[in-house]
């Protein structure tokens, strides 16, 4: 049986907090390029090498990409023939204290919602966890800002509004959110379950790589038109107007109720940041 330490954790989250924060993924840089070439409006292409550069800078120097180094949200997956050894909530709660520590990066978290004071440490992280087979453990950590996490909603619909329902909720919270989730954004979006799952299949959307597609076509074709619709509403980079608003749409779907369409919706900035390992 494998054995991983609680301190092995700690610092593999510690090392994934400051590499989220620091280090843009691939797939967005890509996006952004790709973005480059496609916008129409001069200031969205300006905002968009300015995108590219700061992020250029941000893996030079080793500093935040941006000032708000988010909440961080920490997704595991715990193969069921692994033995942890020592307590894995309070392994990870230390990586993120470690993390943010060493790191120099901001801390927004303040230990309740009306006294508002910060807890010094951006903890507590907020945790995930699936049981899955295997004796590997996964670890994504996704930092998520304070912006574009207030743009996020959700919204139980009748089984009779179907995909147009969807795509009219989307459509809404995408136009209501304007330039406040800064733009050009990735849409989450979570489709079934039941209340809390929709919203934790939202957030579990942004993590797939951008400019990939669901593996159901249907579910596919409906990113592909959502992705288009959103990018007609002319919001643009930063909210200056422009074809790009978004970089991508991508869905999670879960079996529902007969009585029940739970829809909801997770906007990520620009600065779609999560990094992983498997130990």
């Amino acid at each position: 049986m494998k054995i991983i330490k609680a301190e092995t954790i700690t610092r593999e989250v510690a090392r994934l907090c400051q590499e989220a924060n620091f280090f843009l993924g691939e797939d967005v840089m890509n996006a952004f390029k790709k973005a480059l070439e496609i916008e129409e409006s001069e200031i969205g292409r300006e905002i968009l090498e300015q995108l590219i550069e700061n992020a250029k800078i941000a893996k030079q120097k080793r500093v935040p990409m941006c000032q708000d180094t988010g909440y961080t949200v920490v997704f595991l997956e715990v193969g069921q023939d692994l033995r942890i050894e020592g307590n894995l909530e309070e392994a990870v709660q230390e990586g993120v204290r470690l993390g943010y520590a060493e790191g120099y990066l901001r801390k927004s978290i303040v230990e309740h919602p009306f006294r508002r004071r910060n807890t010094g440490d951006n903890t507590p992280a907020v945790i995930h966890t699936e049981l899955v087979s295997g004796d590997n453990l996964k670890i994504i950590v996704a930092p998520k800002g304070g912006g574009s996490e207030n743009m996020s909603k959700i919204k139980m619909l009748k089984p009779a509004d179907g995909k147009e329902g969807v795509i009219d909720f989307v459509l809404q919270c995408v136009k209501e959110a304007g330039p406040n989730p800064c733009p050009p954004i990735v849409v989450g979006v979570g489709i079934g379950g039941t209340f809390e799952k929709a919203a934790y299949l939202a957030k579990k959307a942004l993590l797939r790589e951008i400019g990939s597609s669901h593996p159901d076509p249907e579910i596919a074709e409906l990113e592909q038109i959502l992705l288009q619709k959103i990018n007609d509403l002319g919001i643009g980079p930063a909210g200056f107007g422009g074809v790009i608003t978004a970089l991508d749409v991508n869905i999670e779907i879960f079996p529902c109720h007969i009585a029940s369409l739970p829809v909801a919706v997770n906007l990520n900035c620009h600065a779609a940041r999560h990094k992983e390992t498997v130990l």
